[in-house]
């Protein structure tokens, strides 16, 4: 994959994540604040203070999300964005990240 398409892919999950979040915010299932800047997505949990970071790699070819629970990497296979470690996907992870920050389960899709 070609550095345009990992970057026009990359942006439209950042997108994905953003607005799924931004849904769940308006419906009052979590309350918190999503900044971009460039091409890193940060989803602060208001309640408290804790953060996530997801940003793309271009040189890897990864999306990178810091949370809590660790630092991981996400990289295309067979259209999806799959832990480089334990090949889970990253809506499935970041729904899990998410929901321990925030104290509540959710499902990012």
């Amino acid at each position: 994959m070609g550095e345009t398409e990992f970057l026009t892919q990359a942006v439209a999950t950042l997108n994905a994540i953003e607005a799924a979040l931004d849904r769940l915010n308006d419906e009052d299932v979590l309350d918190v604040e999503c900044s971009r800047s460039g091409n890193v997505l940060e989803i602060e949990f208001i309640d408290n203070g804790s953060k996530i970071i997801v940003n793309s790699q271009a040189a890897m070819q990864e999306l990178w999300v810091a949370a809590r629970a660790g630092g991981f990497h996400f990289k295309q296979k067979d259209g999806k964005w799959r832990n480089t470690r334990d090949d889970s996907e990253l809506f499935e992870a970041l729904s899990t990240y998410v929901s321990q920050q925030a104290g509540v389960t959710v499902v990012l899709a």
